[in-house]
């Protein structure tokens, strides 16, 4: 762990940089937007925008990457990423606030695949799954530091839209001032969608339901704070409730999902999110209760995502696995897109409740598919399957193959270890 601090400390403290404006900005914009005047239907296409772009900068980053190099990609884009920051204030209307998050989620998805192929050249194959576990840990750590800035200065004004624009400056300096090695770059062809099904239809279902709950969390969580009257710093805490559940539980799940039939987990796991989901929905009045239920919320979806990964994993030789985890990735942001407008819907249909609805809606679905894979194919002895390794929704596709490269040495380390016993 250390080692990898020593040598990769300025990529991650401009990381974390990245995330605090990052999960400023989006929380920010659901405040300031019912401020505008915006409805909760224009602010779910604002808040969809950033998934859309997202998916389409993971798509096209490794382009771009081989035409002008890493440098230049990541200084350009994060210098956008500052300059669509400060135009929200100035142009308050919704098509500028859409086209702005487009901006936004394709630049941050390509600054993202940037700064994670110089984590992974800084890496070694006895340190990446110490580095994965501290990129995911600065990734989470930044999203709920974000939320506390919020309540430093007036959100109808234009200091909070400055603050994480100066922020996303600041942290260019200590990457492309410390790190001078330009790594070797290339990525794997995704898996197509009907091959992916193929292996594993309760990964590639549940990945696209888990898109839709991540981006309801992500995108409407500060518009659903918004609508149900909660504070500047009511709607932070909750926000950030989120992510704390996620960090949390992230490594408890992964440890029990080594155990034991991992689509049992599924269905529990999701369980409880069903469980989280109709608290707030139904006692949400209760300021505690709220956060208690996106502690929960929060804190099994993310591991769920980790765990479908792993289960498809299950299923794959390890030459398609980081193909796989293409398709996964394309499939959950499809999903993603989705979330923030049904979301939108719900809310504007039922009020604030339905975006608790919404998200229970989603989890009972993956109850009940998880429940019926699990009658019709046979479970994976616990001894038989892969390793577990925490990764987040808001990875790009390059970490996610760094991860996959990490499981398969991993596993081909303990066979060595056992035929050599």
């Amino acid at each position: 762990m250390l080692q990898v601090l020593s040598s990769a400390w300025a990529l991650l403290l401009g990381m974390c940089l990245l995330m605090v404006g990052n999960g400023m900005q989006g929380t920010l914009l659901g405040i300031r937007g019912e401020i505008e005047g915006f409805s909760t239907l224009e602010m779910s296409i604002v808040m969809s925008a950033y998934f859309a772009g997202f998916l389409g900068g993971s798509r096209m980053a490794p382009g771009m990457i081989r035409r002008v190099g890493h440098v230049r990609v990541f200084a350009a884009l994060a210098s956008l990423i500052s300059a669509v920051m400060i135009i929200y204030p100035t142009l308050t209307d919704v098509w500028v606030w859409t086209l702005g998050r487009v901006l936004i989620g394709f630049c941050f998805s390509a600054v993202y695949v940037t700064a994670e192929s110089w984590l992974n050249n800084a890496a070694t194959n006895a340190n990446r799954g110490q580095a994965l576990s501290l990129y995911m840990i600065v990734q989470t750590a930044g999203i709920v530091v974000s939320q506390a800035l919020l309540v430093t200065a007036d959100p109808s004004g234009y200091v909070l839209f400055v603050i994480p624009s100066v922020l996303v400056s600041v942290a260019i300096t200590p990457i492309l001032l410390s790190i001078s090695p330009t790594p070797a770059f290339d990525t794997t062809k995704p898996m197509s969608l009907r091959t992916l099904y193929g292996f594993s239809p309760l990964g590639m279902v549940g990945m696209f339901i888990l898109g839709g709950i991540f981006s309801a969390q992500f995108g409407m969580a500060p518009v659903y704070g918004a609508k149900a009257g909660l504070s500047v710093g009511q709607i932070s805490t909750f926000v950030a409730m989120f992510f704390v559940g996620s960090m949390l539980l992230q490594y408890p799940i992964g440890w029990i999902s080594d155990r034991m039939d991992r689509r049992f987990l599924v269905v529990i796991t999701a369980a409880v999110g069903v469980a989280g989901s109709a608290l707030g929905m139904t006692l949400g009045e209760d300021f505690r209760l709220l956060l208690l239920s996106a502690f929960v919320v929060g804190g099994v979806s993310n591991p769920l995502y980790s765990l479908l990964i792993a289960h498809t994993n299950d299923f794959l030789e390890h030459e398609d696995m980081a193909a796989a985890s293409g398709g996964l990735i394309f499939i959950n942001g499809l999903g993603a897109i989705s979330g923030p407008l049904i979301t939108g819907y719900m809310i504007e249909a039922v009020g604030p409740p339905g975006f608790y609805l919404f998200t229970g809606c989603l989890f009972a679905a993956l109850v009940a598919y998880a429940a019926y894979r699990s009658t019709v194919a046979r479970p994976i002895p616990s001894e038989e399957t892969g390793a577990y390794v925490a990764v987040s929704p808001t990875y790009s596709s390059l970490a996610h193959e760094y991860a996959q490269e990490y499981i398969i040495e991993t596993e081909l380390e303990d066979e060595k270890t056992e035929n050599d016993t």
